[in-house]
């Protein structure tokens, strides 16, 4: 059989294989990112990787292809807004009404409050709250990950890449213990087991509105969290405050769950997550 057609062979028998990786994706991104566009990227990642792929690497295929598909749907999401322009003006609307309501009522605003605020329906605000809030859980995943794809087109991964892959990885996980209780329940809840926000609402005995509010304060103490210890340049800076101090508190109790070599430990040698 000719290199070709056995390319061709193995093209085809993976072609299941950026389906799979697609829809994992589509899964962590807002709606409106399209599903075609995704696939466009990840076929012609597999076919490169076929072209390129070294049976004496002693790497199985399908492992090689899953990192090059995966960095080319990253690449391509890094070209989108992933939260498009309507979403993130009614974004803005509502940030305001919040904080006009913060100042007017002398404490957090409801989601209804908001929503009678702005002359809309509170489905309105949560969706639109949804789709920005999974844009920056991606971006965190994307953080952690970062370089990840660029590995692949070595003949084996540099040490130092790997370690600082892993390093990053272990500072997520970290992160996300040391949350308090509350948030960090919403987190695991919402994101990582899927679960509804109503069935979570009745867990910790709060309304849906309060664990869309518990949310997105996770999602913001993470992001800061994670940048003032990987990439202080893009880290909030800590003013004076009760509030400023928990951050702090915060950020320092990161640093705090563990050295350099028990975060190494939370991944394998491929940066993967550890099973528990």
């Amino acid at each position: 059989m000719s290199g070709d057609r056995r390319r061709d062979d193995t093209v085809k028998a993976h072609m299941p294989l950026v389906g799979h990786l697609v829809r994992e994706m589509l899964a962590r991104v807002p709606a409106h990112v399209s599903r075609d566009d995704l696939l466009s990227a990840g076929y012609a990642a597999l076919v490169a990787a076929a072209r390129g792929f070294d049976e004496d690497r002693g790497v199985p295929f399908a492992r090689f292809a899953a990192a090059r598909v995966r960095g080319a749907l990253l690449d391509e999401l890094r070209g989108l807004d992933w939260a498009s322009r309507s979403v993130r003006q009614r974004a803005r609307r509502t940030d305001s009404a919040r904080q006009e309501l913060t100042a007017e009522l002398g404490r957090t605003p409801t989601v209804a409050e908001v929503a009678e605020r702005l002359g809309c329906s509170v489905e309105d605000i949560e969706s639109a709250d949804d789709d920005v809030q999974r844009a920056v859980v991606f971006s965190l995943q994307g953080f952690a990950t970062a370089g990840a794809e660029d590995m692949v087109t070595e003949k084996t991964p540099g040490p130092e890449d790997m370690l600082i892959r892993r390093e990053r990885m272990g500072y997520l996980a970290h992160a996300i213990e040391a949350l308090p209780e509350r948030l960090r329940a919403v987190v695991r809840g919402y994101f990582f087991e899927e679960r509804p926000m109503a069935q979570i609402a009745v867990e910790l005995g709060v309304t849906e509105s309060r664990v869309s509010q518990l949310r997105s304060e996770a999602l913001s103490l993470l992001r800061d969290g994670l940048n003032t210890h990987l990439d202080p340049n893009l880290a909030t800076p800590v003013k004076d405050g009760c509030v400023a101090r928990r951050r702090a508190a915060y950020f320092e109790s990161i640093a705090d769950r563990g050295t350099l070599k028990s975060r190494l430990a939370l991944t394998s040698p491929d940066g993967l997550p550890v099973a528990a």
